[in-house]
């Protein structure tokens, strides 16, 4: 009489109902397993059911024994560390084997690898056996879910984009990988969903914002998953705190412990009108109400950025200790070889999807519906936070910033009044300045080096004497200010500029020109100075913002290059723009040594970025709608 097929396993959600459980057949494949230990004559053709989807559970992690963890190449790239997903596998697999023998036995007995990769596992078709019972409940998807906020992209975002996440098989010369998206499930791939047919029972538009709104849902559980781990890995770690001081703790993790019981609160309602019904009608008052409450620690957390960054970076680099605690710590499996830095940055990364994934719910959702509506203002509220958050973190680096500058000029003329609310820092640099020298006999020219403070209304020039320390020779009023571009032609074109012409024919190709005429300096006189940089993409964003530039304001936003980011940027200038992957930047300038000046379009900032960072988007109907989204946003931005 052939025996039930039985399965056991170590797994939280199996000790729950008995060490054994009944699966359905289709479920399992068959395999081979041949088992020696120690001389004895095992079974040699001993049967095994192999489940086709075991999927880790974050929230109770299987750790895998030590020994076995270490074993293989850690340092090798081309070797990846094991999982807690690859462990728990493993423990279906193996079900007959004693996971408490020796090591030797352990060894033997072990499946090989090439066994492990024959059974390719549909990841987002089946469900976690465990959490049958729990599906049915609609609350289990997001246990299947568990994908770290790092490696969550939103599919949301690209709503329109019907792919289905089945592998990609690459051929190599001998080998054939297969690549699978992120681990994470869908609206129409729940269980629930496709037993009872709902996917097909319903229009391609409310599909799509079904997917919307249980994209916000999702990803909010896989952001909280991050925000738990870097609390009780790092934040909570003694053997982190005992290398750095209370106040460099504190500038550090901030109130990301606020932070994480606001999204706690969010995420706790969100899933209660999920289990609800499968079928969510709505969020958006869910959405509006902790926004304009729940989230305060949002702003706050992003108003302290700046110190968090410099923070990281000092103890970085003066405090061994804590690099080594930290390296430690960055290498355990729970963080999954991730740095602590991308777990710092998730609040404010997080804040500034949200209005995207609620407004892809607003493209989706009638306009004659009440539902309408409330995602409408929860979308406002949602770009309301966002700028709250952006303008904290901005006015605290623009305040200190003032006050380090102002410490740092000595003043060879009438003193400026330099610090003010109302004045940030646009641009600093060291440039060359040409200057020409009268003798008796001729004329030469001379160089000496420069450096600028361009401020938002008024530019100082000085001479650098240290890295802490400027002589002010001069100022001028922005307004005041004429810049133009110098291209050998326009140098020879003139007699009066002949002496620039030599200079110019003299340069190395590395020396990119342009002339800046002040119109009434400090002392009420005309200067007229020819400046060059090192780079022809420093010139260009020197002339752009000396020049005030304001043709981004009549530019045709329908006639500019998209492009999309596919790694994130983090600026190192203040003419520079911050960017995430997945960002959608409007492309206004382009130079050839690698750089674009461009505006992002969730919010209107303008910078520059290296190139490589981007790739074009090509699609016509892609760039329609980015457009369409661009006016939706930057029109909630000024009425919030």
């Amino acid at each position: 009489e052939q025996q039930p097929v039985v399965l056991s396993t170590n797994s939280p959600a199996a000790l729950k109902v008995g060490t054994q459980q009944i699966i359905p057949k289709s479920l399992a494949s068959e395999i081979k397993v041949t088992s020696k230990a120690n001389g004895q004559n095992a079974e040699t053709s001993k049967r095994v059911l192999k489940v086709r989807s075991m999927v880790e559970s974050l929230s109770v992690p299987l750790v895998a024994d030590a020994e076995e963890e270490a074993e293989g190449d850690l340092d090798s790239p081309g070797n990846l560390r094991r999982g807690l997903r690859s462990t728990s596998y493993r423990r279906a697999v193996v079900s007959g084997v004693d996971f408490d023998s020796s090591s030797n036995f352990k060894k033997k007995n072990r499946m090989s690898q090439p066994i492990l990769k024959a059974v390719v596992e549909d990841k987002e078709k089946f469900s976690s056996l465990g959490r049958i019972k729990q599906l049915m409940t609609y609350c289990c998807c997001f246990i299947e879910n568990a994908v770290l906020y790092q490696n969550y992209k939103e599919k949301a975002l690209d709503i329109d984009s019907d792919e289905e996440s089945e592998p990609r098989e690459q051929k190599s010369d001998e080998k054939v990988v297969f690549h699978y998206k992120p681990l994470r499930s869908t609206w129409s791939q729940l269980s629930i969903v496709k037993k009872n047919g709902l996917s097909e029972a319903i229009s391609q538009e409310e599909r799509k914002r079904q997917e919307a709104i249980f994209e916000v849902i999702s990803s909010e559980h896989s952001y909280l998953l991050s925000l738990e781990i870097l609390i009780r890995m790092f934040k909570n770690s003694r053997e982190l705190s005992l290398t750095m001081t209370k106040t460099e703790s504190h500038h550090l993790f901030s109130n990301i412990t606020d932070v994480y019981e606001a999204s706690k609160k969010f995420f706790k309602e969100l899933e209660a009108r999920h289990q609800n019904n499968i079928f969510i009608d709505d969020i958006g008052d869910i959405v509006e109400k902790h926004t304009s409450s729940t989230f305060d620690p949002y702003v706050k957390y992003c108003t302290n950025e700046v110190y968090q960054q410099r923070t990281l970076q000092k103890l970085l680099a003066t405090n061994p200790a804590f690099k080594e605690a930290l390296s430690r710590i960055e290498a355990h499996e729970d963080c999954r070889n991730l740095p602590m830095i991308s777990f710092l940055i998730l609040p404010m990364q997080r804040v500034t999807r949200l209005p995207l994934l609620m407004d892809t719910i607003c493209q989706k959702t009638p306009k004659d519906s009440p539902k309408y509506e409330n995602c409408k203002q929860a979308l406002k509220e949602v770009s309301k936070l966002v700028r709250l958050c952006n303008e904290g973190a901005r006015k605290m680096e623009r305040t200190e910033m003032m006050y380090t500058i102002n410490s740092q000029l000595e003043f060879k003329i009438k003193p400026f009044p330099l610090v003010s609310s109302s004045r940030w820092l646009v641009k600093r640099g060291e440039l060359t300045a040409y200057v020409e020298d009268t003798g008796l006999f001729s004329k030469r020219t001379s160089k000496q080096q420069v450096y600028f403070f361009l401020f938002n209304d008024v530019l100082i020039i000085t001479k650098k004497k240290s890295e802490e320390s400027y002589n002010v020779t001069g100022y001028a009023l922005r307004d005041q200010l004429v810049v133009q571009q110098c291209d050998s032609e326009d140098l020879t074109s003139s007699p009066v500029k002949n002496a620039s012409a030599m200079l110019y024919s003299r340069q190395s190709s590395a020396a990119h020109l342009f002339r800046l005429a002040v119109l009434s300096n400090h002392a009420g006189e005309k200067v007229e100075m020819l400046l060059g940089t090192e780079t022809q993409s420093d010139r260009a964003r020197w002339i752009t913002v000396l020049g005030q530039d304001s043709d981004g304001q009549k530019t045709d936003r329908t006639t500019l290059t998209q492009v999309e980011i596919i790694r994130t940027y983090t600026a190192k200038q203040s003419d520079e723009l911050s960017l995430q992957v997945a960002d959608v930047v409007l492309v206004y300038q382009k130079v050839n040594d690698g750089w674009y000046e461009g505006e992002r379009l969730r919010d209107g900032e303008r910078g520059w970025f290296p190139m490589e960072c981007a790739k074009e988007i090509t699609c016509r109907a892609t760039i329609d709608k980015n457009m369409e989204r661009m006016g939706r946003l930057l029109g909630l931005e000024t009425n919030v």
